[in-house]
């Protein structure tokens, strides 16, 4: 019965991410409430997702090969380091610390996703920084191997600040790279022995079906109510693991 929660949510979040994205605001906690610590259920959450960033990078394929080989062999370098760094960092918290963080992790990263379009829009005004750049990148991958959630919008709103305008290789971008950053986190969580690998397989497999699920889905519901509803699981959750702390 343990396992019901997790998968159960991890369909639900193939569906989510498959739609507008959202999915860790219910793997997360789901994984928590069957009693994994929270440092465990970080990394396990990121195994279970991990196939979704496989299969966008694969789907942007001839967007990546678009771009300059060095260039994105530079990139990938960068994404890796802070990816690398963020596991990391997640590898020697304890969960007691781990889990002071969270709610503000959670509504940092609803807030992202809620307002994103307004984030992108605002960075591609400002433009501030050198295209390229490479320690703004890492230390946006660093968040990512911590806690990936709002990952993409975060990547978006620094390829905007770049100067990046082409949207389609700005999503072609997004997910290769979040793919190095995920994969590098799971590379690190399974090492380090955090990852409850038996959970994590049964919640990878609900996860691409809930993703084939999401495409009819998809097509049904007004974005600004797909929107808000994820929004409202985010601020949900957010609460839900502040007063834990009380």
């Amino acid at each position: 019965m343990e396992y019901l929660l997790p998968v159960v949510a991890a369909f639900l979040a193939g569906v989510l991410n498959t739609l507008a994205g959202g999915g860790t605001f219910l793997t997360f906690p789901a994984l928590v409430a069957a009693g994994l610590p929270p440092v465990a259920a970080n990394a396990t959450s990121a195994v279970a997702v991990f196939p979704g960033y496989a299969s966008g990078a694969l789907g942007f394929r001839a967007e990546l090969a678009a771009m300059p080989r060095a260039r994105l062999l530079r990139l990938s370098g960068w994404a890796l380091a802070g990816g690398l760094a963020g596991a990391g960092l997640l590898t020697i918290s304890s969960d007691a610390a781990f889990a002071l963080v969270v709610p503000l992790l959670l509504l940092v990263s609803t807030l992202v996703f809620l307002f994103g379009g307004r984030l992108r829009g605002w960075a591609a005004r400002r433009r501030g920084l050198a295209p390229y750049g490479g320690a703004a990148l890492f230390a946006v991958a660093l968040y990512g191997g911590y806690f990936n959630g709002g990952l993409g919008i975060v990547l978006l709103a620094l390829f905007a600040l770049w100067g990046m305008g082409d949207i389609h290789a700005m999503n072609g971008l997004k997910n290769g790279l979040s793919f190095v950053i995920s994969a590098v986190s799971v590379a690190v969580f399974a090492v380090a022995g955090l990852v409850a690998w038996p959970m994590a397989v049964a919640m990878m497999v609900a996860a691409t079906a809930g993703g084939y699920a999401g495409a009819p889905l998809a097509r049904r519901i007004p974005a600004r109510v797909l929107r808000w509803g994820i929004a409202a699981i985010g601020f949900t959750m957010t609460a839900i693991f502040a007063v834990r702390l009380l």
